[in-house]
């Protein structure tokens, strides 16, 4: 084996992962020229991923609406004067046809959502037979079901789910403009609850909600500062819902999105990073800088719960122009041996770059 490919092989299994980011840190990566700071989360990609390479799931809205929280983005609030029309929970059956649709589409992970504050034990039969079905069908499973105690994070994981899925949505400070009805520290708990239990963590948040650049940076060191970081982390940029609080909230900047994804993965190298809601306002050419920024993950499909997203066979066109696969589930040692044919492929073009400091 080559050096170059050994040292990529070891960079990738030495990545330096910190749970001490401090703000000033952070904004300091915020504050890099874009191209340095592309540059660096490229090169942190290369290290840890197939920079080919996205994970793809599909979301779906296995509750819809009447949901006694009061966050200012959501249509699916009970608060919001939106014109969502409300579901009550879907049949277990119909939920496993979805997933086979979506398997078939070639997701490799099912997410299932509920619009509830946390889950009453009448429905958790409902949803662990979810869980157990969809595992059958040989797909991930994730859910986001809002809190979670002790006890039901331990049903689901004996279930067979694999990612519970619990946004922080802001920073800390920014959060009370946001959501009064749950406190910071419920998130946190949560979180706690499902890895106790032993399942994996998908945790992010929303950019464009009104806050400011100093809140985008407290979120992520929120973020990697959990120790551990989250598998995955769903970096979401405002869809405006008609009838919300935020609904005529100022854009946020393409580039101070593209920024969150870049820094995100500097300072969660491991993690999937998911260019998650909002991508239906992204034209093809941000959608391709966010993944050099480090994003790898995406959902298939039209909508995310109750926003669009664009259609699976936009992605898929999309994914054709830029040479991308879907990734496939695979384990640790598997993850070394790409890492290692990644090197191999990049030494094997590297007369198509040259040394700027020579």
């Amino acid at each position: 084996m080559s050096e170059a490919v050994l040292s990529t092989q070891s960079a990738s299994q030495q990545t330096n992962i910190r749970h001490n980011w401090n703000l000033a840190q952070v904004k300091e990566l915020f504050d890099l020229p874009f191209n340095d700071l592309m540059f660096k989360a490229q090169v942190v990609h290369r290290e840890n991923f197939n920079p080919n390479e996205v994970q793809v799931s599909t979301l779906l809205s296995i509750k819809t609406g009447a949901c006694p929280e009061d966050c200012k983005y959501c249509s699916q609030s009970a608060r919001n004067k939106t014109d969502l029309e409300k579901e009550s929970l879907l049949a277990v059956e119909k939920v496993f046809e979805a997933a086979k649709r979506a398997k078939e589409m070639g997701s490799t992970r099912f997410c299932m959502g509920a619009a509830w504050r946390n889950p009453k034990e009448r429905d958790m039969p409902y949803v662990l037979s979810m869980v157990k079905g969809v595992k059958e069908l040989g797909m991930e499973t994730c859910m986001t079901l809002g809190m979670l105690s002790e006890d039901q994070a331990e049903q689901l994981q004996e279930a067979g789910l694999d990612y519970y899925n619990h946004n922080l949505d802001t920073s800390p400070e920014h959060y009370n403009q946001i959501i009064t009805t749950r406190t910071y520290q419920d998130r946190l708990d949560t979180l706690d609850n499902v890895r106790t239990a032993g399942m994996k963590v998908c945790s992010g948040g929303i950019v464009g909600l009104g806050e400011k650049a100093v809140d985008r940076a407290s979120l992520l060191a929120q973020l990697a500062n959990l120790n551990p970081q989250p598998e995955s982390v769903p970096i979401n940029m405002l869809v405006k819902v008609e009838g919300t609080p935020l609904e005529n909230v100022d854009d946020l900047e393409s580039f101070d999105f593209i920024r969150c994804i870049a820094v995100a993965r500097i300072m969660m190298p491991k993690s999937h990073v998911r260019l998650s809601a909002g991508r239906s306002a992204m034209n093809e050419q941000m959608q391709a800088m966010c993944f050099l920024a480090g994003a790898n993950s995406i959902f298939y499909g039209c909508k995310l719960l109750t926003t669009e997203n664009p259609e699976t066979n936009q992605d898929i066109a999309l994914f054709e122009k830029l040479g991308i696969n879907t990734e496939t589930v695979v384990d640790d040692n598997e993850r070394v041996d790409k890492l290692v044919k990644t090197a191999i492929v990049d030494q094997q073009h590297s007369d198509l770059f040259t040394n700027a400091a020579l």
